[in-house]
């Protein structure tokens, strides 16, 4: 009977106006610990320099997508939970195209 309603609540709830900036927002920290995280692959005697990054790329990614998903889920918008799920699927999808011609 709870789920019903959790799916009724996701099919009839809207998004706010604000959803959009908090999501520019987002990106945000993101932003900053993937320019720390650049420097350090770069100053490293790593090798495959470019192969880690996107790893960290399409890392970095896929957890705001998942964040994204729960707060979906938390605000019953059923479409900002599909676009999570997207954005998972072609950030995989980028990452695998990368690595298979690398």
């Amino acid at each position: 009977m709870e789920e019903t309603s959790k799916l009724n609540k996701l099919l009839t709830t809207s998004r706010g106006k604000t959803e959009a900036e908090d999501w520019i927002f987002s990106l945000t920290p993101m932003g900053v610990a993937f320019a720390f995280y650049a420097m350090f692959i770069m100053y490293m005697n790593l090798e495959p320099k470019a192969l880690l990054m996107a790893y960290g790329a399409a890392a970095g990614f896929i957890g705001l997508e998942s964040y994204w998903i729960v707060r979906g889920w938390r605000k019953n918008n059923i479409s900002t939970i599909v676009m999570g799920l997207i954005g998972i699927a072609f950030t995989l999808g980028l990452l695998y195209l990368y690595v298979s011609f690398v």
